[in-house]
């Protein structure tokens, strides 16, 4: 063999391998993070913020396929709730009459029931936001808040036919029309950024114990009977005060008073109830995106 072929025959010497540190900054400048690891909140929200888009079309889609497998379709969004307002205005309307303290109670119950059941399907699907997407969490990287921020505006999209309905039967049930209304937006706003506070905490709570998520149509039907859907709390908690103040301005109440206050003639808006409502909007949604992207590094791992 001469020495050219010898030659062409060597295989050409390997590049220095990298270090670890040089591996490490390779992968982050191509956009890899470590498994498991927590990336810096400041690029959290940046990440979260190029993923908009992402979240609206997971929205969108999901809030129109809701009631697509019934026959009456997009229909039962608008008929739902009208007829919960039926079955309870007859409950509590007549056979255990809950009046006490209002004027106008079919409005009262009519604004509890639409205000809650909004509250009640956020908090459900926000509690399974994770370990119901969980084959999506395993095969993409995205920043899991995204998924708790879908489910949370999903059942806004899903619950706007009914807060149209509402506004139609404000008038119905002898409400007149006011500017008082332009603030019901507003509610609905500090509800949703309220709702997406639960969502946060419940998703991750519930994707470190399942079981946990068993409880959450529990302590959804408990909250129902005690956030003033179906009777007045200021009036049958008289001389109780604390109790009164407790139950009044806790996170799921002061939006259903909020939203009376903006559609009711009989009630004023009190700043009290703005600043209650203002208050949890803030911290419930701040603490609680915070307190699941410290667990960004577990999600999709069990």
């Amino acid at each position: 063999m001469t020495e050219s072929n010898v030659q062409a025959a060597t295989p050409p010497p390997l590049p220095p391998a990298l270090t670890p540190e040089e591996a490490e900054r390779l992968a982050r400048e191509a956009g890899l993070n470590e498994l498991g690891s927590v990336p810096p909140f400041r690029k959290y929200l940046k990440d979260l913020w190029a993923n908009r888009h992402l979240i609206w079309a997971l929205s969108s889609s999901q809030a129109y396929s809701a009631n697509q497998n019934n026959y009456l379709g997009q229909l039962w969004a608008i008929l739902n709730p009208i007829l919960l307002v039926g079955s309870y205005y007859f409950i509590f309307g007549f056979l255990i009459p809950t009046r006490g303290g209002t004027e106008n109670y079919l409005a009262f119950l009519t604004i509890g029931i639409f205000v809650f059941g909004y509250t009640a399907s956020s908090l459900t699907s926000g509690s399974r936001a994770v370990t119901g997407s969980i084959g999506l969490v395993r095969a993409l990287q995205f920043p899991r808040a995204l998924l708790p921020i879908s489910a949370t505006l999903t059942q806004f999209l899903t619950q706007l036919p009914a807060f149209a309905v509402l506004m139609i039967m404000m008038p119905l049930t002898g409400e007149p029309v006011s500017t008082k209304w332009l603030l019901f937006p507003l509610a609905l706003v500090l509800q949703t950024m309220i709702n997406l506070g639960f969502a946060f905490y419940l998703s991750r709570i519930v994707n470190a114990s399942r079981d946990v998520a068993n409880l959450v149509p529990v302590v959804v039907r408990l909250a129902r009977y005690i956030s003033g859907v179906f009777f007045s709390i200021s009036h049958y908690a008289k001389g109780h005060y604390l109790l009164g103040f407790v139950l009044l301005y806790q996170p799921l109440a002061a939006p259903i008073t909020a939203v009376r206050e903006s559609l009711m003639a009989e009630y004023e808006p009190k700043l009290s109830t703005w600043v209650a409502c203002a208050f949890w909007a803030v911290v419930l949604s701040a603490s609680g995106l915070v307190f699941f992207w410290r667990g960004e590094g577990r999600y999709g791992a069990n």
